[in-house]
């Protein structure tokens, strides 16, 4: 995957730079002209600009990265660092979603199931997979494929990225509010290891129905939230302008979430985003899983669940009787 000529507003510096290198560079071809030094003088400015740019980007900076077009999504992960990936179809009761892919595969040797939400490249495949927003069904077909990994005891992943269930009216007709209510109640009693990973969007409810595992780990420039920025913005702000405020206000980046305890790893990136090196963010998000994986594996059954309930009971802050519990 080569990494993309989309460019995000504060890249846009960048960009410059790198067109002025490329122009040199073709004067030089052309004119036979040495315009070594200048070409390097520029080359150096791009790496400093670039050290600047990413290494303080802002909340609502780090969602458009989460979103960029280019990004690697699930099946491109799965294909890095699984082997023989068997994808299952359908939910026995509705049809097949999807926008979520799921089978068997091997991981590190060892058999695992995946359960993922995977957006499209280009329009015909964004529509196919209605542009990462599972419905009923979708969550549905989950659930069987987690409750098939807990009857042979084998690990489940999963990889979210979305940003949410689809709110149409057929999906509100199927019931999808509870399709997301029973995977939360069932994840969090299910009697096999889990890891998620946030590889790009987290978006609200659609990420958390496959989001209730035993470690939730999340890329260095994906967010995960109860709301987009731009609904959060919509509601408080009555302006969508405001996301990047909200985003702030949100706490949505990864860095944030680790802090407050939401995820358990941040995962690095290359810089300016996991496009820019899909090898090598797959390579940082095996290392992870491997290690997480390890970690869980050797608890037993009744463990590895008081684990999970003790993780999920402790998020948060609430008040009772007047005071304020974490």
């Amino acid at each position: 995957m080569e990494p993309s000529t989309y460019v995000l507003e504060f890249e846009k510096p960048l960009r410059e730079l790198t067109r002025q290198v490329d122009d040199l560079r073709q004067r030089s071809l052309e004119t036979n002209v040495d315009l070594t030094s200048e070409i390097q003088s520029i080359e150096s400015k791009i790496e400093s600009t670039g050290q600047e740019i990413y290494s303080s980007l802002s909340a609502w900076q780090k969602v458009q990265i989460a979103r960029h077009p280019k990004r690697p999504y699930a099946l491109d992960y799965i294909q890095a660092i699984c082997e023989n990936f068997q994808e299952l179809h359908g939910d026995r009761q509705f049809k097949d979603d999807r926008a979520i892919v799921g089978g068997t595969a091997f991981f590190n040797g060892e058999a695992v199931m995946i359960v993922a939400q995977q957006k499209g490249r280009d329009p015909k495949e964004r529509i196919l997979r209605n542009f990462g927003m599972p419905q009923p069904e979708g969550y549905r077909k989950a659930l069987r494929l987690m409750k098939l990994a807990e009857k042979f005891h084998i690990p489940v992943l999963t990889f979210i990225d979305t940003p949410g269930a689809f709110p149409g009216i057929e999906s509100e007709a199927r019931h999808v509010s509870e399709a997301i209510a029973t995977n939360l109640r069932e994840m969090a009693m299910l009697r096999t290891p889990s890891v998620a990973v946030v590889i790009g969007e987290g978006g609200s409810g659609g990420a958390l129905g496959i989001g209730v595992t035993d470690r939730v780990l999340i890329f260095e420039n994906s967010y995960y939230s109860v709301i987009s920025p731009e609904g959060c913005a919509a509601i408080l702000w009555k302006d969508s302008a405001a996301a990047p405020t909200a985003a702030e206000a949100l706490k949505v980046s990864a860095h944030h979430l680790k802090g407050l305890g939401v995820v358990d790893e941040v995962i690095p990136e290359p810089a300016g985003g996991a496009h820019h090196n899909p090898e090598q963010a797959a390579a940082a998000l095996k290392t992870s899983l491997q290690k997480h994986l390890l970690a869980i594996r050797s608890l037993d059954t009744e463990a590895l669940l008081n684990a999970r309930y003790e993780r999920f009971r402790h998020l948060g802050v609430f008040t009772e009787d007047g005071a304020i519990r974490s």
